[in-house]
């Protein structure tokens, strides 16, 4: 069962309440260079991103919305804000659809205020961003190290310092490059409050070990029912981050977009067409493809022995033979298909199955 959580609208995409889990990614190129920004942008939103991020160093910095949004750039965007309270303030200006500071680095209350109050007049949320890096001295010495409890008790009370001067439209993030720590401060916050978690762990490593942890941790919080949104953080292009999201929630059973699953089996002495392979070209031809929302589940398994049995749940799929493959349907064999043919066989299956009433 999901975490009930308030509802938050990002530039039109909701984060929380019961709202599908939407999966964020973050530009890798400095602020500054508007058309390389504008272009990775374009890119994420052709991968399926839902909210993109920018780290905004300076006030010049922050025109980038405005450009980005006169080049056709549809996705909501994140203003990424450390310290400095004046950047918040003018990237509402110019036209960010959400802010996000650590209060507690950005200053006086005062400043805290004025970003609250842009931010409401415009509609913006604010996420809370904190991870083991941004604690507060005083919780250092409360707890001796960015423990769990700390990296919590951290977002909670600068939660607190926004709902103190009348602003709750919040999401908070707790991040750490520890998943046993990432994992216990989420469940610390999801139990103590209804605000919307953004899920992550940080500085994971590259696309094979970043998506591992990422998996590990944020895993083990969606399937309990914590999370609202998402970023999985990789050393590499931020258009991997869009797919190992997307991974991610299909393997939880929690992606709603519809789109092709393959389950696929890890082949073994029995197997004697080439699975790695027609895995690898069936994935590449699925990948975008638009299935008007439905969810199709295709099996390549590589014996007829077990095959079709293990697959059963598939809508369809083959099982391999000696150059040739089963086809399948719900684990009943439908007929023979030459090796060759295998990936134009499912794909002609995956066009019908959508086209299907």
């Amino acid at each position: 069962m999901r975490r009930i959580t308030r509802a938050v609208n990002v530039g039109g995409v909701i984060i929380g309440g019961n709202a599908p889990i939407s999966v964020q990614s973050m530009t890798n190129v400095l602020a500054a260079d508007f058309e390389g920004t504008v272009r990775q942008l374009k890119a994420l939103e052709a991968a399926g991103c839902s909210i993109a991020r920018i780290a905004v160093p300076d006030t010049d910095s922050a025109r980038v919305f405005t450009y980005a949004k006169e080049q056709g750039v549809t996705v909501p965007l994140v203003a990424d804000i450390h310290f400095d309270y004046k950047i918040a303030l003018e990237a509402v200006r110019c036209g960010a659809s959400k802010i996000r500071i650590n209060p507690g680095n950005i200053g006086e209350a005062w400043k805290v205020r004025e970003v609250a109050d842009a931010c409401k007049a415009e509609g913006l949320p604010i996420r809370i961003g904190v991870n083991g890096g941004s604690l507060e001295k005083s919780l250092l010495e409360k707890y001796g190290s960015p423990t769990a409890e700390a990296i919590a008790e951290s977002a909670l009370t600068q939660a607190e310092a926004l709902e103190n001067v009348g602003f709750s439209d919040i999401v908070i993030s707790i991040k750490s490059s520890d998943v046993n720590k990432m994992i216990a401060a989420c469940e610390a916050v999801a139990a103590a409050s209804d605000y919307p978690i953004h899920l992550g762990v940080t500085e994971a490593g590259d696309a094979y070990s970043g998506l591992v942890k990422n998996a590990a941790g944020m895993g083990a919080l969606l399937t309990r029912g914590i999370g609202d949104t998402l970023r999985v953080s990789l050393t590499a292009d931020p258009v991997e981050e869009i797919r190992a999201g997307r991974e991610i929630l299909k393997a939880v059973g929690r992606w709603e977009h519809g789109g092709v699953n393959i389950i696929s089996c890890p082949t073994c002495g029995r197997t004697k067409v080439g699975i790695i392979d027609l895995v690898a070209e069936l994935k590449a031809a699925v990948e975008n493809i638009d299935t008007k929302g439905k969810s199709i589940n295709v099996a390549v398994m590589g014996c007829v022995v077990n095959g079709p049995g293990e697959a059963r749940e598939a809508d369809f799929g083959i099982a391999g033979g000696d150059g040739f493959g089963v086809l399948f349907r719900r684990g009943v064999p439908e007929g023979r298909v030459e090796e060759n043919m295998i990936v134009p066989t499912l794909l002609e299956n995956i066009k019908e199955f959508i086209e299907k009433d």
